[in-house]
């Protein structure tokens, strides 16, 4: 299977190339400047694995959630390459690739993925392996670190130890794990198979949060619940 998959939605950018049994990846900085890079790495990634474009079988890409900006970039690159080469894209959950990651790291099957949200927030959800391919149970949430909760067995995995560590609870484990594109190129021949590959417009982002500021007063309450005893 012909594969291109990337991820832009954490600080992070992940961009990998699977064909003719080979595979091909590259990482950099996410943000901001994966909408400078994305497209460009890409293109080498094709080049060194000696596909075009039409060759692929699909584009798999990081839908969400995550940041914004990143989210937009993804959406919109997979979009326009599926587009102007007729080939279907296929949407996989971050916190499902965070997920898949903490699976090939540590043989999880039980796992609350976990994202930094900023905003002294987090992105979770739980996902479980059937021994084919993952499912999540129940919704993607965005709350408090101490508000999430993790029943006690289950393994953590994600991007949030070091900013909420102390404020997490519950869980068997800690895995340090980002949605990288190796982990979408994992996920994505279950997906397709259960016919989860979509037409290039159907390109679209998982937004959890509506909301990507606070105002100053918002900031200073907060500050406030953090000190009160």
């Amino acid at each position: 299977m012909n594969l291109l998959a990337f991820d832009t939605s954490t600080e992070a950018l992940s961009v990998a190339v699977a064909g003719k049994g080979v595979t091909f990846a590259q990482a950099g900085e996410g943000g901001a400047k994966a909408s400078a890079t994305l497209i460009p790495t890409v293109l080498a990634l094709l080049q060194q694995a000696g596909l075009a474009l039409p060759a692929l079988d699909a584009i798999v890409f990081g839908s969400g959630p995550g940041s914004f900006t990143g989210l937009r970039t993804a959406c919109s690159v997979a979009q326009g390459l599926a587009l102007g080469a007729a080939v279907p894209v296929l949407p996989v959950e971050t916190l499902m690739a965070v997920a898949e990651e903490a699976r090939e790291r540590a043989g999880a099957h039980d796992v609350l993925a976990l994202l930094d949200a900023r905003m002294d927030e987090v992105y979770a959800a739980r996902y479980t392996h059937d021994g084919r391919r993952w499912h999540r149970e129940g919704p993607v949430r965005l709350a408090a670190p101490e508000a999430v909760g993790a029943p006690e067995g289950i393994v953590l995995a994600g991007n949030v130890f070091r900013a909420y560590g102390d404020r997490l609870a519950g869980g068997a484990a800690r895995i340090e794990a980002l949605p990288t594109a190796a982990a979408l190129l994992r996920l994505a021949p279950a997906l397709l198979a259960d016919g989860e590959g979509r037409p290039a417009e159907e390109a679209l982002p998982l937004y959890v949060r509506d909301k990507v500021a606070q105002t100053t007063a918002e900031r200073a309450a907060a500050r406030q619940d953090r000190m009160a005893p």
